[in-house]
C-alpha cells in the first residue's frame, strides 16, 4: 500500500485475525496491536464461560481499538478486530476515519477445526455459531477487501497485501 493506512484485521472468531494480522503488519512494515487485549476483563470473562457479548459489551473495546487507531492516523498500522456488525464497523470509523478493513472469510468447517485446534485462547468453539449469526459482511461503500484464509498463513497474507494494493488503485 502507498499510503500509511490502518488496516483492521476482521472476521469471525478463528479466521486467523491473530496469525495475520502480524505478517501483514510486517509486509506493510507498520505496528500490529491484537484487538483482544483492548478488551476489559469483564469481557474475556464473558467469552471465556461461553457466553457471547453484547453489544454494550462490546463499545468500550470499540472504542479502544478506535483511538489506537487514531493514534496511527497517517503512520499506519494493522490491528484486529471481529468487527462483525456494521455498526461496530461504523463506530471505529467514527473513531478513525480512514480505516481500511481486511475481511478474513472462510469455510465454517476449517474455521472450527483452527478454533479447536489452537491452545490457550477464551474464546470457545462453542460461541462460532452466534459469530457467523452476528457477522454482517462488508458493504460496497466500506474501504475494504474480503480474503479467503484457506492456504497457510503466508498465502493469506500474501493473498491479503495483493489485495490491499488493488483497493488503492
Amino acid at each position: 500500500m502507498s499510503t500509511p493506512h490502518v488496516v483492521v484485521v476482521m472476521g469471525v472468531a478463528g479466521t486467523g485475525k491473530t496469525t495475520i494480522g502480524p505478517l501483514l503488519a510486517d509486509e506493510l512494515s507498520v505496528p500490529y496491536a491484537e484487538g483482544d487485549d483492548f478488551h476489559p476483563a469483564a469481557n474475556i470473562a464473558k467469552m471465556s464461560a461461553g457466553t457471547p457479548l453484547e453489544d454494550s459489551d462490546r463499545r468500550p473495546w470499540l472504542d479502544a481499538i478506535a483511538q489506537w487507531a487514531h493514534g496511527r492516523s497517517g503512520l499506519g498500522g494493522v490491528v484486529s478486530s471481529s468487527a462483525l456488525k456494521r455498526s461496530y464497523r461504523d463506530r471505529l470509523r467514527a473513531g478513525a476515519p480512514g480505516v481500511v478493513f481486511l475481511h478474513l472469510t472462510g469455510d465454517r468447517k476449517l474455521i472450527e477445526r483452527r478454533m479447536a485446534e489452537r491452545k490457550g485462547h477464551f474464546m470457545p468453539t462453542a460461541l462460532l455459531d452466534s459469530q457467523f449469526a452476528t457477522l454482517q459482511p462488508l458493504q460496497e461503500d466500506e474501504a475494504g477487501v474480503a480474503v479467503d484464509v484457506s492456504g497457510t498463513p503466508e498465502e493469506i497474507s500474501a493473498r491479503a497485501v495483493a489485495a490491499l494494493r488493488r483497493l488503492e488503485s
